[in-house]
């Protein structure tokens, strides 16, 4: 019981802390920013994590090994419409879990800093180097994604948004949806 109430804390002061670093920054997060997000005093924050260099190795460390699992439950799909439905579904339970840890595994996609989290996020969406149209339409969709389950968590309405949210992803995808694809049928 113990370890599983830490483990819950741990994983609330990572994504408080990844939202931070993915707004702002790691050089323009400090340490008080952090320790206020989460709710605990410097000290307290420190105990946690020895430097805010160890919690942003954590926190970035916490958004890869995500990433990681969702790549281990969609590694057996065909690439296709399906996989990326699947990766879309995923990723928005993670991002409306866990809005701050999603922030920051997307901020490759908005921001002109390398991260090994891009090179996850083309393994998920098999994005070839070459394919231009593939990496807008991805980026486009992570965009959205990131924007409506950030709504949605604010909203205290993630049930309701969960399935528009993967529908207008997927869209961005090029993908036709399941409404389209039922219209075409009448």
């Amino acid at each position: 019981m113990a370890r599983a109430l830490r483990q819950h804390v741990d994983e609330e002061i990572l994504d408080r802390a990844a939202a931070l670093f993915a707004q702002h920054g790691f050089e323009q997060t400090s340490l008080k920013a952090l320790a206020d997000a989460v709710g605990l005093s410097k000290a307290g924050l420190l105990h946690h994590y020895p430097s805010k260099e160890a919690l942003h190795a954590a926190a970035q460390n916490f958004a890869a090994v995500r990433c990681k699992q969702v790549f281990d439950q969609v590694a057996s799909l065909p690439l296709g419409p399906a996989r990326d439905r699947r990766v879309l579904e995923l990723l928005t339970d993670t991002a409306l879990d866990r809005p701050g840890l999603v922030a920051l595994l997307f901020r490759p996609v908005t921001t002109p800093e390398a991260h090994h989290h891009d090179e996850l996020l083309s393994e998920l969406f098999a994005i070839a180097p070459s394919d231009a149209e593939r990496l807008i339409r991805v980026t486009g969709a992570l965009g959205a994604l990131a924007v409506l389950s950030l709504a949605a968590h604010y909203r205290g309405d993630k049930t309701s948004w969960r399935p528009r949210i993967v529908e207008t992803c997927f869209n961005a995808l090029g993908h036709a949806s399941y409404v389209d694809e039922h219209r075409r049928g009448d």
